[in-house]
C-alpha cells in the first residue's frame, strides 16, 4: 500500500477555509514559543532583581532579632521547629540581669541547621565595653579538647599516625610512671585514660611552668591503674596531643587546626592564642563577678587542652559539623570514633540536681557522652579564668546548644536542659534557677 497523498484543495473552496501548509504551521508555532519564552524571561529577570536587592538589605548576623542571618555561610532554615525561640530569648534577657553575668551568647542547631544565635548582656562593664553580639569572641576553655581529639583522629584518618601508637612515639616529652608512656596510646590520652592523678600538676602550669617541662616528671606521681582502665581528667598530659599533632603533621598546632579544620568548615573568628583573642576588634574581657582580669595565657601553652577563641556563630558551626553536617570535612566514621564511649566517668564531689539529671557519663575522645530522658546526647564544658563554655547536642535529632560567657557565673549552665527539655517536648523546668 501506498502512503497517502496530500489532496489539493478544490477549485471552489473559499481562500480562508483551504488547509495550512504544515511548515507554516510550524513556523507560526515557533513564534509563539518564542514570545512566551520571551515574556517568560523578563519576569525571571525582574523577579531575580527583586530577590538580590532583599538578599543585598539583609540584616547582619547578630542583628536585634531572634535569630541570625545565615545567608553568608550558606546555611538554610527549614524543617519543623520544637525549640520555642521567643520562650528561649525571654529566658537568655532574664539570665544577663543576673548580677553575675557579664555577658553571654548562645546558639542553638536544629535539625542539623543554625537557628538561632545572639549576645546578651555586654563585654564589660567599664568605659570600653558594648553589648554583646553573635560576633563577640570568647574562650572556649575545655571545649577545645573535642578541638584536639577531632584534629588527630582525621590526621589518623589520613595515615599520618594511628590511634593505636603508643603516646611516646609522637609526645616524647610525657613521662609516665612504670614508663607507661610506651603502652598508653593515642587514643588512651584523648580518652582521660592515662592512669595518672586527675588535674595532675595544672597548678604548676598556672604557675608559669612550662608545659613539656611539666609533662616530662609525670613520672613522679604513682599510677592509679594501667593505661585504658581507669578515668582521670587532665590538661597538661592531654596537651601532648598537640606535640603529638606537631610532629606527625610537621607544622604548628594552630596551623594544622586552621587548615585541616578550622578554614574548610568556614570558622574564620576562631584563633588559638592570647593575640588572637586580644587582636579581635570584639571581644569579651574575662571576669571574676563584674570585676575585669587579665587575660591569664597558661592554657594558651596547652591549646589541645584549652586553648581556642571564637564567636557563638563559629562555635555553632563547629557543634552543626561535629552532627555530621559538614561530611567532606569531617566523615561519619571519624565522628563515630570520637563520639563512642570509651571509659565511663564517675565523680566524687556533690553534685547538683542539673549533673544528676545527666546519666551514664562516659568520655569518648575529647568528648563526653551522657543519656537525658532516655535520648544519648554529646558535649563538654568548659572553665578557665573569668570564661565558661558548654556545648550539648543530640546527634541523632541533629540538634543542640551551645554557650559561651565571660564570668564564673553558674546559671548559664542550666540553659543547656532548658533547651533539650524543648527538644524533647518535656514540661519547663526552671534550670537556670533564675526564680530563686
Amino acid at each position: 500500500m501506498t502512503p497517502d497523498k496530500e489532496k489539493p484543495a478544490r477549485p471552489d473552496m473559499p481562500p480562508s477555509e483551504k488547509p495550512v501548509a504544515t511548515v507554516i504551521q510550524i513556523e507560526r508555532g515557533l513564534v509563539v514559543a518564542g514570545v512566551v519564552f520571551l515574556a517568560v524571561l523578563i519576569a525571571f529577570i525582574a523577579a531575580g532583581g527583586i530577590y538580590l536587592r532583599r538578599v543585598s538589605d539583609a540584616p547582619k548576623p547578630g542583628a536585634e532579632r531572634l535569630s541570625v542571618d545565615l545567608s553568608r555561610i550558606g546555611i538554610s532554615k527549614a524543617g519543623p521547629r520544637r525549640i520555642d525561640y521567643a520562650r528561649l530569648d525571654s529566658r537568655m534577657r532574664r539570665l544577663a540581669e543576673k548580677k553575675s553575668v557579664v555577658g553571654v551568647a548562645i546558639v542553638t542547631v536544629e535539625n542539623g541547621e543554625l537557628s538561632f544565635a545572639k549576645g546578651y548582656g555586654v563585654t564589660s562593664d567599664g568605659p570600653d565595653g558594648h553589648p554583646v553580639d553573635a560576633h563577640t569572641v570568647f574562650r572556649w576553655a575545655s571545649v577545645s579538647k573535642g578541638v584536639a581529639s577531632t584534629l588527630i583522629a582525621k590526621m589518623a584518618e589520613r595515615k599520618m599516625l594511628s590511634l593505636r601508637d603508643p603516646v611516646s612515639r609522637w609526645a616524647p616529652s610525657l613521662k609516665l610512671p612504670e614508663n607507661a608512656q610506651d603502652v598508653a596510646t593515642l587514643d588512651n590520652l584523648l580518652s582521660q585514660s592515662l592512669g595518672i592523678w586527675k588535674n595532675a600538676y595544672d597548678q604548676d602550669l598556672e604557675d608559669g611552668r612550662d608545659p613539656k617541662e611539666i609533662r616530662s616528671r609525670l613520672n613522679q606521681i604513682p599510677l592509679l591503674c594501667p593505661p585504658g582502665k581507669c578515668y582521670s581528667y587532665q590538661n597538661i598530659a592531654y596537651d601532648a596531643a598537640s606535640e603529638a599533632a606537631e610532629h606527625a603533621g610537621r607544622a604548628s598546632y594552630a596551623d594544622l587546626v586552621q587548615r585541616m579544620l578550622f578554614r574548610p568548615l568556614g570558622m574564620t573568628s576562631a584563633t588559638l592564642s592570647r593575640e588572637g583573642l586580644e587582636s579581635s576588634d570584639n571581644w569579651a574581657p574575662p571576669h571574676q563577678g563584674r570585676r575585669e582580669l587579665k587575660v591569664a595565657d597558661a592554657y594558651y601553652r596547652t591549646p589541645a587542652a584549652g586553648g581556642v577563641n571564637s564567636s557563638i556563630i563559629d562555635l555553632g558551626i563547629w557543634m552543626r559539623a561535629q552532627m555530621g553536617a559538614a561530611p567532606r570535612v569531617l566523615s561519619r566514621k571519624l565522628l563515630r570514633e570520637i563520639h563512642s564511649p570509651r571509659i565511663r566517668t564517675y565523680s566524687i564531689h556533690r553534685q547538683r540536681e542539673l549533673d544528676q539529671s545527666l546519666k551514664d557519663a562516659s568520655y569518648g575522645l575529647g568528648w563526653r557522652i551522657w543519656h537525658y530522658q532516655g535520648r544519648e546526647v554529646i558535649g563538654h564544658r568548659g572553665a578557665v579564668d573569668g570564661y565558661r563554655s558548654l556545648i550539648l547536642f543530640d546527634p541523632l535529632l541533629k540538634s543542640g546548644v551551645a554557650m559561651l560567657w565571660n564570668s564564673t557565673a553558674v546559671e548559664p549552665t542550666g540553659m543547656q536542659l532548658e533547651v533539650l527539655d524543648m527538644l524533647y517536648n518535656q514540661p519547663f523546668k526552671d534550670w537556670m534557677e533564675l526564680d530563686k
